[in-house]
């Protein structure tokens, strides 16, 4: 982009609401964090309460990540299904309801890595900064020149899994047994919805992106453009499967050994 051209979007009302956004999505989750996340859970969780000070800082973190997943994961889905635009021109379809979803992304990541570094010895993570990086690298040219909003849409479908993430850890530091009900019961429904809507859509997305390749859409996109749209794709995906044969992983172990521990639970049951 040319300062001309900066100059022009930003004396453009629209970007100038979409900056606002991400503005005001900023400072929403840091008050999430800082003030509602510990206000609710006290009261929701006693065992709140109980947590040290690095697993509180972790829970906060995450259930603001909850939140945010749930509300960007719902517009997504409704853009997917009713914005016809950028259904039918996946590069250059009119991208505004993608861009009010992606503002607020942009300002939850913003706002995660703000966390992530100052909280470093409680909720660090390399893979989260690399991932939060790319994703922002993406949005940029979404946000800065309107291009290719069907992907970065359905990008945002990942969302979906957060919450039943989230809550794995929940359980684990409240105390929850790996073989108890909650627990395995969330653990099938997370490995479930994480294949479902990052690693089962994969074909969808790429094959989509194949269809487009080539055609005079694509060759307007600029080349910055291209690279990030493919490299930020191909780096998420290699962290999602990384991620998924984690947690296959361990759904598989947890399920074992609960299948182990019914028929023990049955002799004792006999015995006594």
């Amino acid at each position: 982009m040319t300062l001309k051209q900066w100059g022009r979007v930003a004396m453009d009302p629209f970007s100038q609401l979409i900056l606002l956004i991400s503005v005001v999505s900023f400072c929403t989750f840091q008050w999430l964090f800082h003030s509602v996340s510990p206000w609710a859970s006290s009261r929701i969780s006693p065992g709140f309460l109980k947590l040290n000070h690095k697993q509180k800082i972790e829970w906060n973190s995450r259930t603001v990540s909850t939140l945010h997943a749930l509300l960007v994961g719902l517009f997504c889905l409704y853009i997917l299904f009713f914005d016809e635009a950028v259904n039918q021109d996946p590069v250059w379809g009119d991208p505004t309801l993608v861009k009010i979803n992606v503002s607020i992304t942009t300002g939850y990541l913003i706002s995660d890595l703000l966390l992530i570094f100052y909280y470093w010895r409680a909720i660090g993570d390399k893979f989260f900064v690399i991932h939060h990086l790319a994703a922002l690298y993406a949005y940029y040219y979404v946000l800065g020149q309107g291009m290719l909003p069907y992907f970065a849409n359905f990008r945002l479908l990942a969302e979906f899994s957060t919450p039943c993430v989230n809550q794995r850890w929940f359980f684990e530091v409240l105390g929850y047994p790996k073989v108890s009900k909650p627990n395995m019961a969330n653990g099938v429904l997370m490995a479930f919805v994480f294949f479902l809507v990052r690693i089962a859509v994969m074909p969808v997305y790429y094959s989509r992106m194949c269809s487009v390749y080539g055609t005079e859409a694509f060759y307007k996109v600029s080349f910055g453009g291209r690279s990030a749209w493919i490299f930020s794709s191909i780096c998420l995906d290699i962290m999602n499967v990384m991620w998924m044969h984690k947690i296959a992983r361990g759904c598989y172990k947890v399920l074992l050994s609960s299948r182990r521990s019914k028929p023990e639970s049955q002799e004792n049951g006999k015995t006594n």
